[in-house]
């Protein structure tokens, strides 16, 4: 059976984003999620993927789903899908790998929308930016949240952060 979960990092008032960029730098935070999701199947909205650095493009070591409404659009090396459900529907036999929601938000509201997701690692970056898009609200009730680390803020780290986990109740 497919398992889908979901990976964020977002600032204190839920910010994500700016102009389709990330706002901060924190590479323990960067090694967390290519720890998190080295060999699985990462699931990006195409603005997303086109915020990645072309070197970087597709993310190595994992396979690469793009949900576009795009019917033209093609990246190299990678899946593309039309809708969440068509890519669901692909994957609904996969029991080996993972399938991580990377965003950006409207695929965060999809994904939180949907029955299939029963995982969440959400990083909480204590510090405020000037965000463009946010992860969107849900009903921690249903969620079980367990802290997993933290950062302190430091030399390489603008702010310190915490990692969390979430479990469908």
């Amino acid at each position: 059976m497919m398992k889908v979960s979901l990976i964020v990092a977002m600032d204190r008032d839920r910010g994500i984003g700016r102009d389709n960029d990330l706002m901060w730098h924190l590479p323990a935070d960067m090694q967390f999620f290519k720890d998190t999701t080295k060999g699985q199947v990462v699931v990006m909205g195409r603005k997303n993927f086109d915020s990645i650095p072309e070197k970087f493009r597709p993310l190595p070591g994992r396979l690469n789903v793009i949900l576009t409404r795009n019917k033209n659009f093609h990246a190299y090396n990678c899946l593309i899908f039309h809708s969440l459900d068509a890519c669901f529907n692909h994957f609904k036999d996969e029991e080996n790998r993972v399938l991580f929601i990377i965003g950006g938000g409207e695929l965060y509201r999809l994904a939180l929308e949907s029955s299939y997701l029963t995982e969440m690692f959400i990083t909480t970056v204590d510090k405020a930016y000037v965000a463009d898009t946010f992860f969107p609200p849900f009903n921690e009730e249903k969620w079980a949240r367990s802290k997993i680390g933290f950062h302190e803020a430091d030399e390489k780290h603008e702010a310190s952060f915490t990692f969390w986990h979430y479990t469908k109740k």
